[in-house]
């Protein structure tokens, strides 16, 4: 199983609804991307410094069903919405 992380800190100008669509867009890829096992979105909670403002985690069976999630169009298409709105991004892949 491969467990793939990632985190963004949102721009300062981004409005709760784009939060929420896109929160609501990387939800909608399950059962859309026929290899993703699992996929959990958070948004923070704690408001540190430190934190970021957005998490996914996601879950595969192979290291190559990530490949094909990360060029698959339906996740590229969120990939595009999601990019004018952050400033930071994170990523984690672990074999768990």
């Amino acid at each position: 199983m491969i467990k793939h992380i990632v985190m963004w800190k949102f721009k300062d100008e981004v409005v709760e609804a784009d939060k929420l669509e896109m929160k609501r867009q990387l939800e909608s890829l399950k059962g859309v991307v026929p290899c993703l096992v699992d996929i959990e979105v958070g948004l923070d909670v704690s408001c540190k410094e430190a934190s970021m403002d957005m998490v996914l985690c996601s879950e595969f069976l192979t290291a190559e069903d990530l490949a094909t999630y990360a060029g698959h169009p339906e996740h590229l298409t969120v990939v595009d919405f999601v990019k004018p709105l952050v400033c930071e991004r994170a990523v984690v892949d672990y074999q768990v």
